[in-house]
């Protein structure tokens, strides 16, 4: 029999349902059961995807690895067409892995188009439906159920929109920006998203150091969690359900090597982690997340980078992709928002 509250549960509260004997999880509006999914049951371990990149070319590969090991990543499929500009803007369910706009190589080209492959098989990107308008250097977070996608370039839009990954169908709106960035990194638990520096385009190649955060369950504007330790563009970024962690970018033109993170639960300044064993940098190319792992595709030439997300110390060396992972989009099947 269930009992009434006193309070109303915040989003993201846990309960054991003794009628079910269910572990249930409020999303905000209704308590719905906990999926008994891993990325063991399905791909053998938390399987990373990076889609398009390129930059300053553009390429419609999609590849893949096992993050839970090490190697080189192998062909997954092809996106619908060449897309980079996806750095942040790409992000998963257990089941399903997507990429929200992007830009073609003509100059200043930006994409509405959204599409998704199943993360368990290999195979082509599918159209899903369209944003609310046509961005380039988007960011993106999920939970199990939702995408939300941070309007990217031109920089003044303050568009959130969101999905429902289960579904097909254009995107809704989810509430406006508190900062006008473009392309900043991504970190998300089950229950909040954070997004982290960017461009600002307040003067050619402006950059923040701003972090904002939002209730992926509810809808509603961004608000303010504190400051990363660099301002830079194109950071990747990734997390568990825990610690967000970003790495790489651009100041502008001056990459950097250096890793930090934040406890997405509470508010704050990001933390010095450690640095990257790639010396040749250049923008992010996706961060790839695990219960205990991230990945740091290295802008700019073909390296891949990991780190132990829960410690702190310099990466290790990963493998490689087969193309520069410049600007391309990550995402994995079990990241922190799973």
């Amino acid at each position: 029999m269930e009992y009434p509250s006193l309070d109303k549960p915040k989003a993201g509260a846990f309960r054991f349902n003794t009628d079910s004997s269910q572990m249930e999880i409020y999303d905000g509006n209704q308590w719905t059961g906990v999926l008994a999914t891993s990325p063991e049951q399905q791909t053998g371990g938390t399987r990373g995807l990076v889609m398009g990149g390129g930059h300053p070319n553009c390429t419609d590969v999609i590849e893949y690895a096992n993050i839970d090991s090490t190697g080189d990543f192998v062909d997954f499929g092809d996106l619908t067409a060449a897309t980079n500009r996806l750095a942040n803007a790409c992000f998963a369910s257990r089941t399903r892995g997507f990429a929200a706009g992007g830009g073609s190589p003509a100059p200043n080209s930006y994409v509405n188009k959204i599409e998704y492959v199943t993360i368990s098989s290999t195979g082509d990107g599918v159209d899903f439906g369209d944003l609310s308008g046509d961005y380039n250097e988007s960011s993106s977070v999920s939970n199990s159920t939702r995408g939300v996608i941070y309007a990217g370039y031109p920089g003044t839009i303050n568009i959130i929109d969101y999905i429902t990954m289960a579904s097909a169908g254009n995107a809704q709106d989810f509430g406006d920006k508190t900062n006008s960035s473009t392309g900043a990194g991504t970190m998300q638990s089950p229950t909040r998203g954070v997004y982290s520096s960017g461009e600002t385009n307040a003067s050619p190649y402006a950059v923040t150091n701003s972090m904002v955060y939002l209730t992926i369950a509810t809808t509603g504007n961004t608000a303010d969690f504190g400051d990363a330790a660099r301002a830079v563009r194109y950071p990747a970024a990734t997390s568990n359900a825990v610690r967000g962690v970003q790495a790489l970018g651009g100041s502008p033109n001056t990459y950097t090597n250096a890793i930090e993170y934040i406890t997405i639960a509470t508010l704050g300044d990001a933390q010095d982690f450690g640095d990257l064993v790639a010396s040749n940098l250049g923008y992010g190319g996706g961060g790839l997340g695990s219960p205990t792992r991230a990945v740091f595709v290295v802008g700019d030439n073909t390296d891949v980078d990991y780190i132990q997300i829960m410690t702190t110390g310099n990466a290790v060396d990963f493998g490689n992709v087969t193309d520069s992972g410049s600007s391309g989009g990550g995402c994995s099947n079990g990241h922190g928002g799973l």
